[in-house]
């Protein structure tokens, strides 16, 4: 395969993915926010650190408010990582590589795009905010299920995965810490209700709350929630999960290699140290330092991708 067509499969799902999870990301702010009655600036600007746009957010707005933060990350077209940039770049990518694609998954992609550029082409009130983001979300399943239910499973599928998974594990990196590191109000209120009622907010965001209730007995609480969304392999959230997945389909691409390429090593690194840890071992060395070397880890990993399988050329 050229590596331009591996590029545009591997970003198509990437800005797929990153559509998603940016409605996701709003949500959780949005919805801790509701469980705080005051300093709404620093909960807003929270949701913008987390998601690695201060710089560009500060360049253009000088209050962080809902409606502002909301507009940038779901509307502003001069924001690259927007929901309705990245749906437009998904697009774009579908298009360079439609004949790589079943019609099933490009028709998936041109009905997201025309729904969710309508759906943001004016301003969301609150009241409409949450129905807002479940169609962002509702979307971004069409198009997995167009994926999963017509591709064959050869290398084509393996880059569009790719994609999808290093995506994810940022997303979920980046959701856990905006609940942890930037919006709980001081160390007196860990293990609070307050505390609580904001981790089991954080499993409705990545709709993980009913999948906890079955598959863990402990009470909703920040070791076990950050155990079942960091650890918990049977998640497909978690960053324990992403992990095996992305080492997963770069082994199937790298099957005929006499070595294997770097970006393989890194991502076997990666999910081994997510196998070998426990939770309370990830509170001792900080739980927000420990998601930041994921982040970053992560982030390498993706770069290394682009370099293994020349998406440039």
């Amino acid at each position: 395969m050229l590596g331009k067509t591996a590029g545009g499969l591997y970003w198509m799902f990437r800005s797929l993915e990153r559509a998603e999870n940016t409605a996701r990301l709003v949500e959780a702010g949005f919805r801790i926010a509701l469980t705080r009655s005051t300093n709404a600036e620093a909960e807003w600007k929270s949701v913008i650190v987390t998601s690695a746009a201060r710089a560009a957010y500060e360049a253009k707005y000088q209050h962080y408010d809902s409606e502002s933060v909301v507009h940038f990350l779901l509307q502003d077209a001069d924001n690259p990582s927007s929901v309705l940039s990245v749906i437009k770049s998904a697009r774009d990518n579908a298009r360079l590589v439609r004949t790589a694609l079943t019609t099933e998954v490009w028709t998936s992609v041109n009905e997201t795009w025309m729904v969710l550029t309508k759906l943001l082409g004016a301003p969301i009130p609150q009241t409409e905010l949450p129905a807002a983001l479940a169609t962002i979300r509702a979307q971004s399943a069409v198009v997995r299920g167009a994926l999963h239910g017509t591709m064959l499973r050869n290398d084509i599928y393996d880059f569009c995965r790719l994609g999808t998974f290093i995506e994810r594990m940022d997303s979920t990196a980046r959701i856990i810490d905006v609940k942890y590191y930037s919006l709980l109000p001081a160390p007196s209120f860990v293990g609070s209700r307050l505390d609580n009622v904001q981790w089991e907010t954080i499993l409705r965001s990545v709709s993980a709350h009913r999948s906890f209730r079955w598959a863990v007995e402990d009470d909703f609480n920040a070791p076990a929630i950050t155990n079942f969304l960091i650890l918990d392999g049977r998640m497909p959230r978690s960053l324990r999960f992403c992990a095996s997945k992305i080492v997963e389909n770069l082994g199937y691409l790298g099957m005929n290699d006499d070595t294997p390429k770097p970006s393989l090593e890194m991502a076997e690194r990666l999910s081994g140290r997510l196998k070998d840890r426990d939770v309370a071992s990830i509170f001792e060395e900080g739980l927000h330092e420990f998601l930041l070397s994921v982040i970053e880890e992560n982030a390498k990993i993706g770069q290394q991708i682009e370099q293994d399988y020349r998406f440039n050329s």
